[in-house]
């Protein structure tokens, strides 16, 4: 049998020219050809000391195996931080939050099918908007409050997402109120108190009651009320600078929404077809725009479902 390396180059006009220019056309040639010997037969082995007689005539006879050796199985020591000195970090006990945390996020990745949807949304507009409401009514809103009340107006219009799973009936349960979370991080790890019926509530309503949940939950002076429950969740990391995420379910609800930080972007002109059949084509410009990615859950609904709540925002 040739060697992988010469079979290989066999049919390969670099590897042959290497190969000749390296043995030869008669050292090629012979390498091809040469015949393959075969394996070398067994050879039994024979004690001197065992032999069967046969007639006059002595004959040997094959020594049985020798005993194989017991397996030996190696010990494998617990995985500890031996290489750093203990005065170099500190271990920590983690809080009752941080417990019920780690135990609901990790059953939701591991439990809860998710996918992810992402849409650019532009905040031109929005902008605008706030300068004009805190200029001439004194009104102070942030680019949040906006997000949720447009969140509320397309869960509102898109009701399949306003609703939550139960692992143990296996039904999807829906709601005609949009209860909204917003998380909020606070010194002991991150709450979602809840803005009821935020589909009623209007831009200025919604500022202030985010406001005082926010001060509250800081505080840890929230009632489990207030942060137990909800229909959707919104996570928005704008304000540190983020401009996109993936964020885990909180369950049992159905989805949870990321929201990232505003980014100009340099966007294409508008397409004009006009009534005559021509086209204009405006200029590129710059604009605001923001990524907002939809985590939800396959079990509550589907890629299309998702799609026309993202497309309402």
């Amino acid at each position: 049998m040739l060697p992988t390396a010469i079979r290989l180059a066999v049919g390969r006009p670099s590897g042959r020219s290497s190969m000749i220019q390296f043995l030869g056309k008669d050292g090629w040639a012979s390498k091809l050809t040469a015949p393959v010997p075969p394996p070398p037969a067994a050879v039994p082995i024979v004690s001197l000391a065992s032999t069967a007689t046969v007639g006059h005539a002595a004959i040997p006879v094959a020594a049985p195996p020798a005993p194989t050796s017991a397996p030996t199985y190696v010990e494998f020591a617990s995985e500890t931080v031996t290489t750093v000195p203990e005065s170099m970090y500190t271990d920590t006990p983690a809080s009752n939050m941080r417990k019920v945390i780690s135990r609901r996020l990790t059953e939701s990745k591991s439990t809860v099918p998710h996918f992810y949807t992402s849409i650019e949304i532009p905040l031109d507009n929005v902008l605008k908007l706030r300068k004009v409401l805190q200029k001439e009514f004194d009104v102070k809103v942030s680019v949040n409050d906006f997000v949720i009340k447009a969140s509320a107006m397309a869960l509102r219009d898109v009701p399949e997402l306003n609703a939550t799973f139960d692992a143990k009936t296996q039904s999807q349960r829906s709601f005609s109120s949009v209860d909204i979370s917003v998380a909020v991080a606070t010194p002991t790890g991150l709450i979602t108190p809840i803005v009821p019926s935020t589909q009623s509530l209007s831009l200025t309503d919604i500022s202030s009651k985010v406001k005082d949940l926010a001060t509250r939950a800081r505080d840890n002076k929230l009632s489990p009320e207030e942060y137990q429950g909800g229909t959707f969740c919104i996570s928005n990391l704008g304000m540190f600078g983020i401009s996109e995420f993936s964020a885990v379910i909180n369950p049992p609800q159905g989805a949870i929404l990321a929201v990232g930080g505003g980014e100009r972007k340099v966007v294409p002109g508008k397409v004009v077809v006009k009534e005559d059949g021509g086209v204009e084509k405006g200029k590129p410009g710059i604009s605001t725009v923001m990524t907002a990615r939809l985590s939800a859950d396959r079990r509550v609904v589907d890629e299309a479902t998702a799609a026309l709540f993202l497309g309402g925002l």
